[in-house]
C-alpha cells in the first residue's frame, strides 16, 4: 500500500511539473510572437527588398579629400559608399524583419536589379513633412506672363529625388519571386560641403550626408519617402568612419520612419 501511495504521489508531481512546463513554454511562445513591443514597433512577418542607388545617383563634394586619405580612386570610393549605405540599412532592418539585399552580385539578383533600374524613373518632388506624412503628388507648373514672355514660377520648397516605377508588372513579379511585401529604394546619395562661401569645398567646411529614398508596399503604395540627412565633421575622410558612424545614423532614421509607417497601417 505504501508503494502504491508513493507511486501515486510521484505521478501527481510529474503531472504538475509537465503542466507547469507547458504553460511556461506557451508563455514564451506568446512573448516571442508578440512583435509589437508595446505597440510602438513593428517587427514581424514583413519582408523588405533593399534596392541600392544607381551609380549615376552618387553626388559627392568631398571625394578628393577621401582620396587623399584612403588612396581609393573615384570609382572605388563610389562603390564603397554604395555598398556601405546598403550594409548599414541591412543591419538595421535585419533586426526587425527579413531582408533581401539586391546589391548581392548573384545570378538571382543581378538581372532583376538591372530590370528594376530599367523601369525606374526619377522625379524631383516636394519633400514630405515627416510629422504628418503624405505621399507627394505630381505638381502642376505655375505659369505666368512676364513682360510678354511665358515664365514658369520657381518653386523654393525643399525637394527630393523620388523613385517612380514605369512598369506596373515589376513589383508583382518581385513579390512573387522573393516573397517580399516592402521595397526600399535608395534613390540618391549626396555628400555636401556646407559652406559660407559658394564654391569653397575645402577640408575646413562642414559636411552633410543626404539620402533620398522611397518605400513602397507590394501594391505599389508609397508609405514613406523623402530625405534623411545627418551632419558630419569636416575632418572625417576615412570611408569606414563615414559608413560606420554616419551612414549608420541615416539608416536609423530611415528605419524609424518605416516602423512609424507600418504602425500607422
Amino acid at each position: 500500500m505504501e508503494n502504491l501511495n508513493l507511486n501515486i504521489k510521484c505521478g501527481l508531481i510529474f503531472c504538475f511539473l509537465f503542466v507547469a512546463f507547458n504553460i511556461n513554454a506557451q508563455d514564451k511562445t506568446i512573448n516571442t510572437d508578440n512583435k509589437t513591443n508595446t505597440g510602438k514597433e513593428v517587427i514581424s512577418k514583413n519582408k523588405i527588398m533593399l534596392i541600392p542607388f544607381e551609380n549615376k545617383m552618387y553626388l559627392s563634394e568631398i571625394d578628393a579629400n577621401i582620396n587623399q586619405e584612403s588612396k581609393l580612386s573615384a570609382k572605388q570610393i563610389k562603390a564603397v559608399m554604395r555598398d556601405g549605405m546598403n550594409e548599414q540599412l541591412y543591419k538595421k532592418l535585419k533586426a526587425k524583419m527579413n531582408v533581401v539585399d539586391m546589391i548581392d552580385d548573384t545570378t538571382k539578383t543581378k538581372k532583376d536589379l538591372e530590370n528594376i533600374y530599367q523601369y525606374l524613373s526619377y522625379q524631383y518632388q516636394k519633400t514630405p513633412n515627416q510629422e504628418n506624412y503624405k505621399a507627394p503628388s505630381n505638381e502642376k507648373e505655375v505659369k505666368n506672363i512676364d513682360k510678354g514672355q511665358l515664365a514658369v514660377e520657381t518653386v523654393s520648397d525643399s525637394r527630393f529625388m523620388n523613385a517612380k516605377l514605369k512598369n506596373a508588372t515589376l513589383v508583382p513579379y518581385l513579390t512573387n519571386k522573393y516573397k517580399t511585401n516592402l521595397y526600399l529604394f535608395i534613390n540618391e546619395l549626396d555628400i555636401k560641403s556646407v559652406n559660407s562661401i559658394p564654391g569653397d569645398f575645402s577640408s575646413s567646411a562642414n559636411r552633410k550626408i543626404i539620402v533620398h529614398y522611397t518605400i513602397y508596399t507590394y501594391d505599389a503604395k508609397e508609405i514613406n519617402s523623402g530625405i534623411a540627412e545627418v551632419n558630419m565633421p569636416s575632418n572625417i575622410n576615412n570611408p569606414a568612419k563615414i559608413i560606420n558612424s554616419y551612414f549608420s545614423l541615416v539608416a536609423d532614421l530611415i528605419v524609424s520612419r518605416l516602423n512609424k509607417a507600418l504602425v500607422g497601417k
